[in-house]
């Protein structure tokens, strides 16, 4: 079942050790050279309110390395608060 996490204190231990047990699979498998489709027709929409080299290309990465893409949206770019309210934001990135 597939859920929204929007908080890391909302995860019981056994959800926290499932979420390591994938990841080190993943990575395991990464080294290996199998690759994976995991997230195949997800994309993924970063928005960042200020830069974020690191953050940006590990998301990035990984969302190619498990088959899925993504895109960069700036603050500035949507004006959340400001030309655009959230709810809309949140409505149009759904999709």
């Amino acid at each position: 079942m597939k859920r929204d996490l929007l908080s890391f204190a909302d995860l019981t231990r056994a959800d926290v050790d499932r979420l390591f047990a994938v990841a080190a699979r993943l990575k395991a498998d990464l080294r290996a050279g199998r690759r994976h489709q995991e997230l195949a027709q997800q994309t993924l929409a970063l928005i960042f309110h200020k830069p974020s080299l690191r953050t940006r290309l590990s998301f990035e990465v990984a969302m190619t390395q498990l088959g899925g893409s993504s895109v960069f949206i700036t603050d500035r770019e949507i004006g959340i608060g400001s030309r655009q309210p959230a709810q809309g934001v949140a409505r149009v990135l759904s999709r």
